[in-house]
């Protein structure tokens, strides 16, 4: 039989060289790769389930205890971003049914509502307005009134640049015989969190921001809480793929041999372990030190703009991720693309319930400096002076 002519051509753009812009990463994430990170992406592959990449694993699985402040046995990795740990969370714990207390006072809350609901669970969320947070009283009101079999909090909402206070919230669940899990994508490593002391049931993270790795590998802990809650399960978790029996194996958490489940992606990994790493050789209490100290002067540099934090209690402001309030008149698109065109700096606005609100400038791992904060305030001194302002 003749072959058959090809009815797709090669395409004409894969034929040139690939072509990256140099960029200056200051939004809310993604973060530039720190050199030693990049330089491990270029590593070349192993198998996936080797000897040499299961000590990789034990590794990541030692560094995320520690960032965590952990002594979890069902520590690991999972294959793919925040939004994949947060349903590795879900699809364990939640069986249709399960009542679920969500606090939504930005993006995340709502993408937490959307699963729980997906999953059939009878969803109960405490809506705020972007910049707030929820104090413990409120929290018992919501527990004592739906008996919730879980409660999801956000530690840094990226969306509003709230930072959600978490001690007493675990020991106050456990009271109501709730599970307490928390979202820290955007706070870990730049803000204190003590999984174990403040009672988190499941806690959450991404690579993509104050680790400053490559997006695609997320961080996760359950407590033996939330496993005896996996445990008891009357139904199987509804994906194969984020199923906790099968990837507590890989990652050779349940003390049996390793057995296949998917094909891990090897070098996010390398890139992982060595973000960890490099937090180790810093330090947890420096990284958030550091942090802290370049966040002050960013907001300090805003306001001599005359610009308005968005998030008007300084204790609950995120030290990683600064809101401002988009300045009367002005459209954040203008001045996001003014910056990114003239000084190939990447700032952003808002997101869900925060867009056309704020503009979002992150200070992240590496990128937290005072140089970094000069240039992008007067980057932003200048988008103000030359982008258009309507006449009200």
């Amino acid at each position: 039989m003749a072959p058959h002519r090809l009815p797709v051509p090669p395409p004409e753009a894969l034929r040139k060289p690939l072509s990256i812009p140099d960029r200056l990463l200051l939004g809310p994430g993604p973060s530039n790769l720190a050199p030693r990170v990049l330089e491990a992406g270029g590593l070349q592959m192993i198998g996936h389930m080797s000897k040499e990449m299961s000590q990789i694993m034990e590794e990541i699985k030692q560094g995320i205890q520690y960032v965590f402040q952990t002594r979890n046995r069902i520590t690991l990795a999972v294959s793919g971003s925040g939004h994949c740990a947060l349903e590795v969370a879900l699809f364990n714990l939640l069986e249709p049914g399960d009542s679920f207390l969500v606090g939504v006072n930005g993006i995340w809350g709502q993408r937490a509502v959307d699963i729980g609901e997906r999953l059939g669970a009878r969803v109960h969320p405490m809506i705020k307005d972007p910049g707030g947070h929820y104090t413990l009283q409120e929290v018992e009101e919501g527990l004592a009134q739906h008996k919730p079999v879980l409660l999801f909090l956000t530690h840094g909402e990226s969306s509003s640049g709230v930072m959600q206070p978490l001690d007493g919230y675990g020991d106050l669940c456990h009271r109501y015989q709730c599970l307490l899990l928390v979202d820290s994508v955007a706070s870990l490593g730049g803000a204190p969190i003590y999984m174990d002391h403040q009672g988190i049931d499941v806690l959450y993270s991404g690579s993509q921001k104050i680790l400053n790795s490559p997006p695609g590998t997320a961080l996760i802990s359950f407590s033996d809480k939330a496993k005896q809650k996996f445990d008891a399960r009357k139904t199987k978790p509804f994906s194969f793929l984020m199923d906790l029996q099968w990837l507590a194996n890989l990652w050779g958490c349940d003390g049996k041999p390793r057995m296949y489940h998917h094909t891990t992606p090897v070098i996010g990994l390398y890139s992982l372990r060595e973000s960890l790493a490099l937090i180790v050789e810093r330090g947890l209490e420096e990284s958030w030190q550091l942090h802290r100290e370049a966040t002050a002067y960013l907001h300090g540099r805003l306001q001599e703009l005359g610009l308005q934090l968005f998030v008007r209690d300084p204790a609950i402001r995120l030290p990683t991720v600064t809101t401002v309030a988009v300045p009367a008149g002005y459209d954040w698109r203008d001045i996001v693309s003014y910056i990114v065109d003239h000084f190939g700096i990447e700032i952003t606005g808002g997101l869900g319930p925060s867009v056309g609100k704020v503009l979002r400038i992150g200070l992240l791992g590496c990128n937290a400096t005072r140089e970094n904060v000069d240039r992008v305030t007067e980057a932003l001194k200048e988008a103000l002076q030359h982008c258009s302002r309507n006449k009200l």
